[in-house]
């Protein structure tokens, strides 16, 4: 099982990038049986707090479903569901490719979803993953990551953007590698446009059990 948490300050209004899930997926995926957990817990500077929970499970070496149990300052705040297929360890050593869905029910907006694309390269010492991400009603939410691997450590950039709200960030991170079953993930975001929030804070923590 993964335990993870994810923490954000931010300075100014409400971000249209996906204010419960800022993240870029890099083609892995629980193993067939493996149930997952992932707690995001986010807040723009003055704004609310945003706790969701993510459950995950894996069905096969390269289908794994989850949700989305979403809060705002402690109230309800709306859930989805998605369904992510990837390629299996087996495919190749360094590139990951894989395809997620998303269905959403959310207060005061209706009915949602995305389509994430997920591509992927992987070595000993760099990582990159690019998600072109197209989003319901009508959005291009690009997201992407590079890092670069010392030993057990690394350190690297994520980009995420909504391209209709003219709204991009980029962070500036610090990740834990090749520890069995840790995740750490520290980042701060600065955003590059006028339609952006200035800087925000997050912490990613994650254990596998």
């Amino acid at each position: 099982m993964k335990l993870a948490v994810f923490v954000l300050l931010a300075a100014a209004p409400a971000l249209a990038v996906d204010p419960f899930e800022i993240q870029v997926y890099d083609g892995s995926a629980d193993a067939p049986g493996q149930a997952g957990l992932e707690v995001h817990l986010n807040r723009p500077k003055g704004g609310p707090v945003h706790l969701t929970f993510e459950p995950s499970f894996g069905i096969t070496a390269f289908w794994e479903l989850g949700g989305y149990f979403q809060t705002e300052d402690g109230h309800y705040a709306g859930v989805k569901l998605r369904s992510k297929f990837v390629t299996p360890e087996s495919f190749d050593p360094n590139f990951r490719f894989g395809l997620n869905f998303e269905l959403s029910r959310v207060p005061h907006e209706g009915w949602g979803g995305e389509i994430r694309p997920i591509l992927a390269w992987e070595n000993d010492r760099f990582l990159f993953a690019v998600n072109p991400i197209v989003s319901f009603p009508a959005a291009f939410e690009p997201a992407g990551m590079a890092k670069v691997k010392f030993g057990i450590f690394g350190a690297g950039f994520e980009y995420y953007a909504a391209v209709s709200d003219q709204e991009q960030y980029l962070y500036e991170t610090f990740d834990l590698f090749g520890v069995k079953d840790v995740e750490v993930n520290l980042g701060v975001g600065e955003g590059l446009t006028s339609g952006s929030n200035s800087l925000i804070f997050k912490m990613i923590l994650g254990y596998a059990f």
